[in-house]
């Protein structure tokens, strides 16, 4: 039986490699994705491209892992994003063409783990830092 934190380890890896087939090999059949934006997609290939997504427009982006919470069959993982925005992303309120500007955001994911994949991912994150960075937003102002 593979441990939940095998499990997030291998995911983590996978992005950080951009191997479509991995992150694809991390999911359950059933898995349920939820992110921002009200993003809710179910099956492996769906939760893949949303990788995907990123990464494409991101050709450089890693993932870094700064905590992570093992409780039974659930992880939560604080992050930091970094990546440059070198294409188009692609998104639920649809396409943002390249900036060219580097983009570095903390978010945090948890999966629920069962038979050894991801049954479930929620993801969460700025979206309001991340269209800031890439320049589509002006800077909050201090008070």
């Amino acid at each position: 039986m593979t441990d939940a934190r095998q499990v997030a380890a291998e995911a983590l890896a996978a992005f950080n490699a951009h191997d479509e087939v991995r992150i694809r090999a991390t999911y359950s059949a059933d898995v349920v994705f939820e992110a921002p934006g009200d993003v809710r997609l179910e099956g492996p290939t769906a939760a893949t491209e949303y990788a995907m997504r990123w990464l494409r427009a991101f050709p450089d982006a890693r993932l870094e892992v700064h905590r992570d919470v093992i409780a039974g069959d659930t992880v939560a993982q604080e992050f930091t994003f970094a990546g440059t925005h070198e294409n188009t992303l692609v998104g639920p309120e649809g396409e943002i063409p390249a900036t060219h500007r580097s983009l570095t955001g903390r978010g945090v994911q948890v999966f629920v783990i069962a038979d050894g994949k991801i049954r479930e991912e929620h993801l969460y994150f700025d979206q309001v830092q991340v269209l800031t960075q890439l320049g589509l937003m002006p800077e909050p102002t201090t008070a």
